[in-house]
């Protein structure tokens, strides 16, 4: 997702933006939602599966190889 969908998303949420970088204000919003904020934090696995910041956040595997 780009900066500005997280931007309005955050605002749409009645959280501040300004000065924020991209995981930080995922985080914010990940919190607010009442969801661990855990966004780009390292893990590799994730049981939020209904996380919307899911595809953006663990790492990509292609042909089962890391």
């Amino acid at each position: 997702m780009k900066m500005a969908e997280v931007r309005r998303k955050a605002k749409e949420m009645g959280l501040k933006v300004q000065s924020m970088k991209k995981p930080d204000l995922i985080r914010a919003i990940q919190k607010a939602e009442g969801n661990m904020p855990c966004f780009a934090t390292g893990r590799s696995v994730c049981a939020q599966m209904s996380c919307c910041w899911r595809e953006d956040c663990l790492p990509v595997k292609h042909g089962g190889t890391q």
